[in-house]
């Protein structure tokens, strides 16, 4: 371990004043688990700081315990010169510290402007009733201050993009008068385009003082945004330094404690007969005559900007929605799928994007999300094979390297790898033949992401038809055997890998003439 001073000499300020956050020494137990032994994170004012680790790290309790949603057991914090005890949100969010969280949770029918003066709204000159002119303008000027015209403070947050919610949320963080913004994952549902406007917008605000500290799983992100990086490992502080004293390999290998040699491990697969055609697939306002084939052992990438229709194609192949025309083959032989059961009868699974929103059952433990869709499998009559149900999940906790205590674990008590870990299994169990992955590596730290990027190709070389919807370029990049683009519903473009560059993704995902 090793911790990184900065020298007056190298940033013209005194020691005493370079943090806006001190945290020393802290501590945070849970029954039977050690979350946070002896940490430390110190944080330079006006700088972007890196808090990089994988899932179950620590990173997110000790954001919790800055925030004030947890209590540390031991240790001590320092901000902005001060020696504070955070108790609650309120507290924190009164000596200017925010959070923007990796789940957003606006309250949808109710406005921009609402959403951001939530329990603080502004009132009229006789403190009596609400101001929601006074409201509106406020809410305008932080608007134009960050660049965001575009979103409307009386527009209702339902009828906002993912993207502009996101803004929002960092509107809401300014409107406090933060002095220290924690980001997390605040790229994981953005196009490239947005994040190069959310990083605008973070340079401007540390140039005016504010300090950032910024949780991504995306290793790019790190090199192009922050100014400091540290590191946690199984709850442990590993070291903290300057980016530009890192590089990629050397941040995996402090984050995992070991070497990643293979990121996208695609072996070379004999490629099988078409399995599944897709014919001029149309849904209205949503895509427009889809077509393209998928082979046995083939692993099709998906790539398109926020919007382009990708996860509503896949969600209207597994029935979710109902086609408007168009037609589907599966081994030559027309099939029909009115809803997601006869998608399963037809040997189809589908990983959703939002494994906490529509994959898991996050109340209900691990064996019981493996089991769902394989209920009849194990069942007699209204009896359950309880021995059978317990061995085939050991098994595959075991299997996909899932770590939990037991399979009776609830999931939400799980690290992000390890609950999409889950999810796979549980469609793994039903045995498919075409599985359809979407974003299957969002928002998973850098280790779990290699596995399951060995999962994907272990299945594509059984002779499984893979179709995996990914944003992040460098995988869909080192993934696919060919790559379908899509732009505004439509198929702009199927590239196969040896042809494939990333600016070629990029221009036909942006509509532009290739």
């Amino acid at each position: 371990m090793r911790w990184f001073l900065p020298s007056p000499h190298n940033w013209g300020i005194g020691m005493n004043n370079d943090y806006i956050l001190e945290m020393e020494h802290i501590c945070k137990r849970f029954p039977g688990v050690i979350a946070l032994d002896d940490v430390q994170l110190k944080v330079r004012r006006g700088t972007v700081h890196a808090l990089m680790g994988e899932n179950g790290a620590g990173k997110s309790t000790l954001m919790k315990i800055l925030i004030g949603i947890n209590k540390m057991d031991g240790g001590n914090i320092i901000f902005d010169g001060k020696e504070v005890q955070i108790q609650n949100t309120h507290f924190a969010l009164k000596h200017g510290i925010s959070m923007i969280f990796q789940e957003l949770s606006p309250i949808p029918h109710m406005t921009v402007m609402e959403n951001i003066y939530v329990g603080r709204e502004q009132l009229s000159a006789n403190r009596i009733f609400i101001s929601k002119k006074q409201m509106a303008e406020d809410t305008a000027n932080i608007l134009k201050k960050l660049e965001m015209e575009s979103i409307n403070p009386k527009e209702k947050m339902v009828n906002l993009s993912v993207a502009k919610t996101q803004m929002v949320e960092i509107c809401k963080a300014i409107s406090y008068n933060s002095k220290l913004i924690i980001m997390d994952e605040p790229t994981s549902a953005i196009s490239e385009k947005e994040c190069d406007h959310l990083f605008k917008i973070v340079k401007q605000l540390t140039r005016e003082g504010v300090s950032f500290i910024f949780i991504t799983h995306k290793m790019d992100e790190v090199f192009k945004l922050a100014d400091d990086i540290t590191v946690f490992r199984d709850g442990k502080f590993i070291c903290t330094e300057l980016a530009s004293n890192m590089n990629h390999h050397m941040l995996v290998e402090k984050m995992v404690g070991r070497e990643i040699t293979q990121m996208f491990p695609k072996e070379e697969v004999d490629i099988g007969d078409v399995y599944i055609s897709f014919k001029n697939l149309t849904k209205k306002g949503l895509f427009e005559n889809v077509s393209f084939d998928v082979r046995r052992g083939e692993i099709i990438g998906l790539a398109g900007l926020m919007g382009a229709g990708r996860t509503e194609l896949m969600e209207t192949i597994f029935g979710y929605r109902k086609l408007d025309s168009g037609e589907i083959y599966i081994n030559n032989k027309k099939v029909t799928i009115k809803g997601p059961k006869d998608a399963i009868a037809n040997k189809m699974a589908l990983i959703t994007e939002d494994r906490k929103l529509t994959g898991l059952y996050l109340p209900l433990s691990v064996k019981d999300n493996m089991i769902m869709p394989s209920l009849r499998r194990f069942s007699r009559g209204l009896l359950l094979q309880h021995r059978s149900i317990d061995k085939i999940c050991n098994e595959n906790r075991v299997n996909f390297d899932i770590k939990t205590p037991s399979i009776n674990q609830i999931v939400n008590n799980l690290s992000g790898g390890n609950q999409q870990k889950v999810l796979i299994a549980r469609w793994l169990m039903t045995d498919p033949e075409i599985i359809i992955l979407d974003e299957p590596t969002r928002g998973i730290d850098v280790g779990s992401k290699s596995e399951i990027h060995k999962l994907i190709s272990n299945l594509a070389k059984q002779g499984k038809c893979i179709i995996m919807i990914s944003s992040e370029m460098p995988e869909v990049i080192g993934m696919s055997d060919q790559i379908v683009v899509m732009y505004k519903g439509t198929v702009k473009a199927i590239i196969n890998r040896k042809n494939v560059t990333q600016e070629l993704i990029l221009e036909n995902a942006s509509g532009l003439e290739t």
